[in-house]
């Protein structure tokens, strides 16, 4: 097996993470990180025996795949770099700071036959992975994404920052166009929106219900879904898994039995989980589970939901 070599562009405290997994997973060698703190690049670069680079440009040749892990505002800058040069590519969500850059992204990637893969975590997540052999019909889903301030993430709105997650994870079970965006939110510690709500109605008649809020006293990442056979609770924190079935009864005339079944999932490991699923679409030539295109839809749909939520702001 050749030995895939890897960079991270970005190494905060995400990107940090994405460098010691590429270091850990077999048959990757992580090549190079680049950051602009100079003294945080050679100090994760000497933990983990890579070199620093400069400048993200500098990877050309160097490298056959890098993770993005940037301020959003370089992602389509960096990302397009990078495909163009031919090295294949993991930015984190969100895919881009506009859907115009995220579509330049994708047809740089198609265009040059490249891997594009969005960091949308939640997708590799135990407890969502545990319950979607289950998930087959979604008829309304509500989703609680709410976390205590941190200052990191605020480059963009809460909508790009914490609730395109689980605009990513509805979309993925739902296979129907988005017919109508209600919302609202507000701006509380930073210029932009940090407390936001919508209402999603799907051309199937799904309807989603998504809450994002970072500035909450907890911390609460919750997916709760109803569909004619089974009630479906997703605690991500947690991971563990609720599931509330109806069955006929044995006695005819009378109501049916419910049956609640709980799991617990695991720990698991997402992020390597995730890097390692990249590694895997880059040697195989195979499309990641979170593609370029299933990031541009999320990031569509929340360039939506902030349009709907502007006029009242």
């Amino acid at each position: 097996m050749t030995e895939l070599r890897a960079a991270v562009v970005g190494v905060g405290h995400l990107g940090r993470y994405h460098a010691e997994k590429y270091a850990d997973l077999p048959g990757v060698r992580l090549v190079a990180v680049v950051d602009r703190d100079a003294a945080r690049a050679r100090e994760v670069a000497d933990a983990l025996g890579a070199v620093v680079l400069a400048d993200h440009r500098a990877l050309a040749g160097v490298v056959d795949c890098a993770s993005v892990a940037v301020p959003t505002a370089a992602h389509a800058e960096i990302g397009g770099d990078l495909l163009a040069a031919g090295i294949d590519v993991l930015i984190e969500k969100p895919l881009a700071s506009t859907a115009a850059e995220g579509a330049e992204l994708v047809a740089a990637a198609g265009a040059r036959g490249r891997v594009l893969q969005v960091g949308h975590l939640e997708r590799f997540n135990p407890a969502l992975r545990a319950a979607q052999a289950v998930i087959t019909e979604p008829r309304f889903l509500e989703c609680h994404r709410l976390a205590p301030f941190v200052e990191r993430g605020t480059d963009v709105d809460v909508i790009r920052d914490l609730m395109i997650h689980d605009l990513d994870v509805i979309q993925s079970f739902i296979a129907a166009d988005v017919e109508s965006v209600e919302a609202v939110g507000v701006p509380v510690l930073t210029p932009r929106v940090d407390i936001a709500n919508a209402r999603l109605r799907f051309a199937n008649g799904c309807i989603a219900n998504v809450t994002a809020s970072r500035v909450s006293m907890k911390r609460e990442r919750m997916l709760r879904l109803f569909q004619p056979d089974a009630y479906v609770a997703i605690d991500y924190d947690q991971r563990r898994v609720r599931i509330v079935r109806r069955e006929p009864s044995a006695t005819p005339g009378t109501l049916a039995n419910i049956v609640a079944d709980e799991r617990d999932a695991g720990a698991g490991d997402p992020l390597r989980d995730e890097i390692a699923a990249f590694v895997t679409a880059v040697r195989d030539r195979t499309a990641p589970l979170v593609g370029g295109r299933e990031g541009l839809r999320a990031l569509e749909l929340a360039e939506r939901i902030a349009a709907a939520i502007e006029p009242a702001a």
